[in-house]
């Protein structure tokens, strides 16, 4: 249908599609901290889950102030495997994220960690828990969106969908719940077009059921 279809057939019934709202800085680079090397080079493509994932985390205006919500993708299906909410940007909130994605996933060996340059996944002990689960890490350069444009569009889809949809936003609770819902729902139920219009979840059955067939056949 053309474009300008659609807009007339939107103008009629008085809709209007939802729209991104300015951002915040959430980047803040630590000069001290050793960087590891971007081992993605804005190539976000996975053969299979647990191959790689994507880090970033936004922030959302509330009644008491900011809440930072933090997202873990793999890119393979776009799942969502941790995600956090926190009143500050320490790095115990996204390391929160990491040890929810660890703990479901499970992901083994050759899975790589991509974000962007923040103190946050650049912090000591945020390197070593990847480290001791085996998790290549991998880093942006500074300031460069495009370098984390997967974990950047969740974010954008994330805001747009839930929180400029639903607000104003009372306090940390109302936007925990609310997070709770979408994560489930995208996961889940949301189509998406890079995918072929399925669900993340329906990716990754189709993966195993593909995987299991093939094995079947081999033996």
């Amino acid at each position: 249908m053309a474009r300008c279809t659609v807009e007339r057939l939107m103008r009629s019934q008085g809709w209007q599609g939802v729209r991104r709202g300015k951002r915040q800085k959430t980047t803040i680079a630590d000069q001290q901290q050793p960087c590891p090397q971007d081992l993605v080079q804005r190539d976000f493509r996975a053969e299979r889950p647990n191959q790689l994932w994507v880090a970033d985390f936004t922030y959302v205006s509330t009644w008491e102030g900011w809440t930072y919500v933090a997202f873990i993708i793999d890119v393979f299906s776009r799942r969502i495997v941790g995600w956090q909410t926190s009143t500050t940007m320490h790095t115990d909130f996204v390391l929160d994220a990491l040890e929810q994605a660890i703990h479901s996933r499970r992901p083994g060996q050759g899975l790589t960690h991509h974000s962007d340059r923040g103190s946050q996944y650049l912090s000591i002990r945020y390197s070593e828990r990847l480290e001791e689960a085996g998790i290549a890490a991998s880093v942006g350069s500074k300031g460069d969106s495009y370098d984390n444009a997967l974990a950047e569009t969740v974010n954008g889809l994330y805001k747009a969908e839930v929180i400029h949809h639903r607000g104003p936003w009372k306090n940390r609770t109302s936007v925990e719940w609310a997070t709770l819902e979408w994560v489930h729902w995208y996961n889940t139920d949301r189509l998406y077009g890079p995918l072929g219009y399925i669900s993340p979840a329906e990716a990754e059955e189709n993966y195993y059921a593909q995987l299991k067939l093939s094995t079947s056949k081999a033996a």
